[in-house]
C-alpha cells in the first residue's frame, strides 16, 4: 500500500502529522539554523569615532573594522575642522552594530557658506561678540579709538577694511572692531578751580567735558599761584584760600586735556571754619 495512499480517516491524520512536522523541522532550522548564521547572530562590531576623519582617509579606516560608510547630501561647516573631514556620523561612536553597517556621515564643506555680515556699529563691544556668535563668525582684535562712548562699536573691519552690514562674508570669518575708549579727542585746557568751593569746582569741572577725579580735605591749604612777568619768566605766589575752597587741582589749570579726563582736588578744610578771633580769644 502507498504511503501517499489515503484510505481511511487514519491514513489522513497521519500525513497531516508528516506535513506539520516537516513544517516545524523548517520553520526551526530557517529561525535556528539559517539566520543566525547568514546574519552573524551574537556578533556584533563597536562603532568608531571617526569625527575629525579625511573623506580620502575613510575607505582604510573603516574597511578594516567591516564598516561601510555614505556621505549624505546635506553638509555643514566648521571654522576648527579642515574641509573635507567628517563633523557628525550616524549611528554613533561606540554604538553596536552588525558586520558590514554602513555608517551615514557628514562632511565640513570644502568652502565655508557666505552669511551677511550683521550690524556691530553703534551697539557694545559685548553685544557684537554675541551677534557674531550667533552668524558664526568670530571677534577679533579691538582697536580702541579716543571717543566718548566707551567700548561702543564705531567700525567693523574684515581683513583690514571696513566691512558693511549685509555685505556677504564666509562663515567663520574674523571680524575686527573699532571702539572708543570714553575719553573723546576734543583738547582743551584744564580750568582754573582755585579758590572755588566744591559745589562750584564740581559743576566747572563737569561743564567742561571732564570728570571729577579724586577729592582730598586737608586742615591746612595754601594756594600756590603761576605768574608770569612781563619778560615771560615764571614765578610763583602762595595766596590764602577761604575755609572750604579749592587750594590745589591737578592737572594744574591751563594744561592740555582731552574730553572725559578726570580733575583731582584739594580742599582747604581747618578743623573749625571760624578763623577770626572771638572775644574768648582776646
Amino acid at each position: 500500500m502507498s504511503i501517499l495512499k489515503i484510505n481511511t480517516w487514519k491514513d489522513a491524520l497521519i500525513h497531516i502529522g508528516i506535513i506539520i512536522t516537516i513544517g516545524c523541522v523548517l520553520l526551526f532550522g530557517f529561525f535556528y539554523v539559517y539566520l543566525p548564521y547568514s546574519t552573524n547572530h551574537g556578533e556584533t562590531i563597536t562603532v568608531p569615532n571617526v569625527q575629525g576623519v579625511a573623506l580620502e582617509d575613510l575607505d582604510e579606516f573603516l574597511e578594516v573594522r567591516a564598516l561601510r560608510y555614505e556621505v549624505t547630501p546635506d553638509s555643514g561647516f566648521s571654522a576648527t575642522q579642515p574641509p573635507l573631514t567628517v563633523l557628525k556620523q550616524f549611528p554613533m561612536a561606540n554604538s553596536k552594530v552588525k558586520e558590514n553597517r554602513k555608517i551615514y556621515i557628514t562632511l565640513n564643506a570644502e568652502k565655508p557658506p557666505l552669511v551677511r555680515m550683521p550690524k556691530l556699529v553703534g551697539g557694545s563691544v559685548k553685544n557684537a561678540q554675541l551677534v557674531l556668535k550667533t552668524y558664526d563668525l568670530v571677534l577679533g582684535d579691538i582697536q580702541y579709538v579716543d571717543d566718548l562712548a566707551l567700548n561702543y562699536v564705531l567700525e567693523q573691519r574684515l581683513g583690514g577694511r571696513q566691512v558693511l552690514e549685509g555685505e556677504r562674508i564666509p562663515k567663520g570669518s574674523i571680524v575686527d572692531v573699532v571702539a572708543g575708549n570714553g575719553l573723546g579727542n576734543q583738547a582743551l585746557n584744564s580750568p582754573n578751580l582755585i579758590q572755588l568751593d566744591k559745589e562750584s569746582a564740581e559743576f566747572a569741572i563737569v561743564g567742561s567735558g571732564l570728570k571729577i577725579g579724586e577729592i582730598k580735605y586737608e586742615k591746612e591749604g595754601m594756594a600756590v599761584i603761576k605768574v608770569e612777568k612781563s619778560d615771560g619768566e615764571i614765578a610763583y605766589r602762595k595766596e590764602s584760600v577761604s575755609p572750604g575752597a579749592v587750594f590745589k587741582q591737578r592737572p594744574e589749570p591751563g594744561t592740555n586735556m582731552r574730553l572725559g579726563q578726570m580733575v583731582d582736588l584739594w580742599i582747604y578744610s581747618p578743623d573749625s571754619l571760624n578763623t577770626k578771633p572771638t572775644l574768648l580769644d582776646q
